[in-house]
């Protein structure tokens, strides 16, 4: 898949997610959640990371408040190496916009976990495929963040959030797209194999 293809595939997805009213964005998070609870690796402990959905993505709210107790949620915050870092946060605490205007929890570095410190992330896509391929938004953030996992299969696992309606006949990857264990939608859940 050549890059114009991946850029009128990008647009063409961005534009069907961005076209679903919001009463059905808001309620596919129920259906979400719940597959993301299933997955046969779900921690029970630990951190996992989420998003704060922007763009018609697919929300985690419902999945973040049915999390275990002993799990805490995080948001990823853009760091000074081009790669992500990972801060706990909770509903009511301080956010602030990045520079591409998506809301970050405001806390010390200190307090800001590694890629390879969470147990699982879900991560935003803009399309996938069922054998787990994924599209982003081309920025490279996450595959910068997770390349380790490429030749060092550890935790965290990945899997992609995404509606039914962002899936695409298939996906070629890249060299440098770290690949995901699954995609969860509001329909269905995608295991990847190998």
């Amino acid at each position: 898949m050549n890059d114009d293809v991946r850029g009128a595939l990008r647009r063409a997805m961005r534009a069907r997610r961005r076209a679903l009213p919001a009463p059905e964005r808001i309620a596919a998070a129920a259906p979400l959640a719940e597959r993301l609870l299933a997955l046969p690796f779900a921690p029970r402990t630990g951190a996992v990371a989420g998003y704060w959905a922007m763009d018609g993505e697919i929300p985690l709210h419902a999945w973040q408040l049915r999390l275990p107790a002993g799990v805490r949620y995080c948001l990823p915050v853009l760091h000074a190496d081009d790669t992500l870092r990972f801060a706990p946060w909770s509903p009511g605490m301080p956010l602030a916009p990045n520079r591409y205007g998506i809301p970050e929890p405001q806390v010390s570095d200190d307090a800001l976990l590694a890629p390879a410190e969470l147990d699982l992330v879900v991560v935003p896509l803009v399309a996938f495929d069922a054998r787990g391929h994924r599209l982003g938004m081309g920025g490279g953030w996450y595959d910068r963040s997770f390349a380790f996992r490429t030749t060092h299969p550890a935790p965290p696992r990945l899997v992609g959030a995404a509606f039914a309606l962002q899936q695409a006949e298939d996906i070629a990857p890249q060299p440098w797209d770290v690949p995901l264990d699954a995609v969860c939608t509001d329909s269905d859940t995608f295991l990847a194999t190998a």
